[in-house]
């Protein structure tokens, strides 16, 4: 059995791949050391004994030792393994593709050649979300806060294109002028429509710096991994961005694992 472990600044991210078949865990962060890993093996119930390898990405695992408790310990560059969760999750196979993994932050990779590059990332994701709601709406959960957007209006706090002129080349009425740009002249507000603002800048960002990446390899597609592209008001937000390039958002199941599921392929590979 091999165990991977994706230490994310906000969530830590386990696979198992037990002859092929996988199970996925998931528990808050901590900071990548023996006693976390103690934690995780708990948490999964499993005996360090069942285990032939362990595989580690992310967070500060290359300040782990080469192996716990007996059994090898093996360090994978984030890069790679989020380069081989996309081959995996998506079933490509040596065709170039742009890949955004969108957790706390959101780093974007392109494939080309068989070689994973990192081109460049944003410091706007998941953290962003949770830090600016407990701010302004005291509260950080990401639920709650999904909850409180599906009943809101953005346009009651976001500056629309249609608020200023009809449209600006392909921009139509509804694309966003300027975030949050209507709270110049008022601090009245409600949480829904706040809410509903902040998921939508997030994704807006997203998928701004997706377009921008994608467009200078000549990529059309582009494939997400990470937790953030879960939320259906991001992905909303992202998916609406991209059309504006003529681009096309890809969004498969357990892409939230796609670092995790990445490691152990690049393992199993090799």
């Amino acid at each position: 059995m091999i165990v991977a472990i994706d230490f994310g600044i906000t969530n830590t991210d386990v696979a198992l791949s037990d002859n092929s078949q996988y199970k996925f865990f998931s528990m808050p962060s901590k900071n990548a050391n023996e006693s976390f890993i103690d934690e995780i093996m708990s948490f999964i119930d499993i005996d360090i004994t069942e285990i032939s390898q362990i595989v580690v990405t992310g967070g500060k695992s290359n300040e782990l030792n080469e192996s716990f408790k007996g059994v090898n310990l093996t360090k994978i560059s984030e890069t790679d393994a989020i380069g081989y969760g996309t081959k995996e999750i998506y079933k490509i196979e040596n065709e170039p593709f742009i890949t955004l993994s969108c957790g706390t932050g959101t780093a974007c990779i392109h494939h080309q050649d068989g070689q994973f590059s990192y081109i460049g990332g944003i410091a706007v994701g998941g953290g962003t979300i949770s830090g600016l709601s407990k701010a302004i709406l005291d509260s950080s959960s990401l639920e709650e806060i999904t909850d409180l957007a599906l009943k809101g209006n953005r346009k009651n706090i976001d500056l629309l294109i249609g608020d200023v002129v009809y449209e600006i080349g392909i921009l139509n009425s509804n694309v966003t002028a300027s975030n949050f740009a209507k709270l110049k002249n008022t601090n009245i507000f409600s949480k829904e429509d706040m809410s509903h603002s902040i998921l939508n800048m997030v994704g807006e960002i997203i998928g701004t710096i997706g377009y921008l990446n994608a467009g200078l390899f000549g990529i059309n597609n582009i494939h997400f991994l990470g937790r953030v592209s879960l939320n259906k008001v991001v992905k909303n937000s992202i998916l609406e961005r991209l059309k504006l390039a003529n681009m096309k958002g890809l969004f498969e199941d357990n892409r939230e694992y796609g670092t995790v599921i990445g490691a152990l392929k690049l393992i199993e590979t090799k």
